[in-house]
């Protein structure tokens, strides 16, 4: 069995379950719930960074981080699935930087408000990762990727975009949505083609204090 060290609402190790169903590699991952914060938690000897999602194999080998482990899952399906060769890598690489970018501003703005007291918060350094998001989405809804229309079309970029537009809405209440009705819709047809995105998600748990992720 492959184990999977991931927690419920990480939006990373989100997109490796999603990445597992579509190359049929679900019935070999087995997730153990990890708690990053606890000191006595293994993840710090699987990691030493302490981070999710962490993917131990059949040798004990392990595996970090998500684009490290879908990239691992895509070759253990027979390559060219969710990865694909050649130029049209490039692409399908760029839009997964793009989307991972977009979860990491995020969970730091989460970060600020849960693990600062009040009067040491950074209002600057909250707002300058929120322009990132919000710069990030605007160019995606000036040239989102196309539809899907089955499960197939998913790639590392769309599974990687999916899942931040997800972390968006357990985080930030789905304020994102009200600005970019192109990527809304997007969003719509990924859920529609990849029945594992619904499958995976939580349900919405936003910090207080945090309305929005926008600057």
């Amino acid at each position: 069995m492959l184990v999977l060290r991931s927690s419920a609402a990480s939006p990373f190790g989100r997109k490796v379950k999603i990445a597992a169903a579509i190359l049929n590699l679900k019935p070999l991952l087995q997730i153990e719930e990890t708690k990053t914060a606890d000191p006595s938690d293994s993840i710090r000897q699987q990691n030493p960074l302490g981070k999710i999602p962490a993917l131990i194999l059949e040798d004990g080998t392990v595996l970090y981080d998500s684009r490290v482990i879908l990239e691992y899952l895509d070759h253990r399906a027979g390559g060219n699935r969710i990865l694909p060769v050649g130029e049209a890598r490039f692409p399908v690489l760029a839009l997964q930087a793009l989307a991972d970018g977009i979860m990491d501003a995020g969970i730091l703005q989460v970060y600020e408000k849960r693990f600062r007291p009040e009067d040491k918060r950074f209002d600057d350094w909250t707002n300058y990762q929120a322009a990132k998001v919000t710069r990030a989405l605007t160019a995606l809804e000036a040239s989102p990727p196309a539809n899907l229309t089955a499960e197939t079309d998913a790639t590392v970029g769309t599974i990687a975009l999916a899942c931040a537009l997800g972390y968006l809405d357990v985080r930030f209440a789905g304020a994102w949505r009200e600005s970019y009705p192109r990527l809304v819709a997007w969003l719509a047809s990924f859920e529609a083609a990849v029945p594992s995105f619904g499958a995976s998600a939580v349900a919405p748990q936003p910090v207080s204090g945090i309305a929005e992720p926008l600057a």
